[in-house]
């Protein structure tokens, strides 16, 4: 009978040690490596195609599931998590994983979850089920994605000269084809962006778009006036007036509806 080939990621050795302990006990188990970094685990798995990995969830630099996450799912191993992680996260493998190990765990624990991957991987009828458990805790478990912070500062190139516009001067956006106008300082800067791609630069607190064509800094706005049964004027402190849509109406915050 073909042995279990295993591979042991932890990043401490007295925990890479007491698994191999525990590992050379058992007769149907072949160790085939060691890693003690996500990276050095995210190449021994794609080298070695273990069938099971003894997996540490805290690791410096790329954590158990950063690992994971860099792996198709059909790269995917079984994996056993070991770890000494918050509740939230026990509920999801309890939910969602093969199994895990709670540290500090003994060697009948051990034994508990060895057991359970044998169940899962003798007959290897369950590698569709487990891979998309293991999907489905990865999601679960994901990070929310990174915010950035909005810019407050646009580079604008014109005659030869790169210049930094303050976002704090900008008092309104006009759409230009694949251009853009910042109207800021009663001058007019052509910006080789889109609107749309403004609106994700720009602080969406401050910055709001009213009209396919516009975008309005909200701290430079000082009336909206009436313009047709559903349209608006927007009034800003230098006195120009810009069109608000009906279509961007509930985007103005509450106080400033009208």
């Amino acid at each position: 009978m073909a042995k279990l080939r295993v591979l042991i990621v932890d990043d401490e050795r007295p925990a890479r040690q007491k698994l191999t302990r525990f590992l050379a006990e058992e007769p149907d188990i072949a160790v085939v490596g060691e890693a003690a970094n996500g990276a050095d685990a995210l190449a021994a798995i794609r080298r070695l195609a273990p069938d099971l990995v003894f997996l540490d969830v805290h690791m410096p630099g790329m954590s158990g599931f950063e690992t994971l996450q860099q792996l198709g799912e059909d790269e995917r191993p079984a994996v056993v998590f070991a770890t000494a992680y918050d509740q939230y996260a026990i509920r999801a493998f309890d939910a969602h994983a093969l199994d895990y190990l709670l540290k500090p765990f003994d060697q009948d624990r051990f034994r508990q979850t060895l057991a359970r991957a044998r169940a899962w991987l003798e007959p290897r009828a369950g590698d569709a089920l487990l891979r998309d458990k293991l999907s489905r805790l990865l999601d679960e478990l994901a990070p929310p994605p990174a915010v950035k912070a909005p810019v407050t500062r646009l580079l604008v190139k014109s005659r030869g000269r790169a210049v930094f516009i303050d976002v704090d001067d900008i008092e309104w956006i006009e759409a230009a084809a694949n251009y853009a106008e910042l109207h800021a300082g009663g001058r007019a800067h052509l910006i080789r962006e889109t609107l749309r791609e403004l609106e994700d630069r720009l602080d969406p607190a401050r910055f709001i778009r009213v009209h396919r064509s516009y975008i309005v800094n909200l701290d430079r706005v000082v009336e909206i006036q009436p313009w047709s049964k559903n349209d608006s004027l927007l009034i800003l402190q230098s006195g120009a007036k810009i069109k608000m849509s009906r279509r961007y109406k509930d985007r103005l915050p509450p106080m400033l509806e009208g």
